[in-house]
């Protein structure tokens, strides 16, 4: 049987102790009004542009598994292939 350790490590941490906000994380942050988005954060300009000028949008979407293998076993880059599958299949 394993005792309690006295006098253990805490992980908590006193939000008090937080540091102060300095003027940079100011000008990264997000400012919103309720739900609406006034200036975007500085780390959503980070990353991959959208393809085609619009971005992809994600969705949760049940395939067979058969299917899935089948995209699957040519190697990365599946999700693509089966999006090109997509839009040829519906005339884009």
């Amino acid at each position: 049987m394993s005792e309690n350790k006295a006098g253990s490590a805490s992980t908590w941490v006193d939000p008090d102790d937080a540091p102060e906000w300095t003027q940079a994380m100011f000008e990264g942050a997000e400012v919103r009004v309720g739900e609406q988005v006034i200036r975007p954060g500085a780390w959503r300009t980070a990353g991959r542009p959208p393809v085609r000028g619009v971005a992809k949008q994600q969705v949760t979407l049940r395939i067979d598994p058969d299917v899935i293998a089948k995209f699957r076993e040519d190697g990365p880059g599946w999700q693509g292939r089966m999006n090109e599958a997509l839009r040829k299949a519906v005339g884009l």
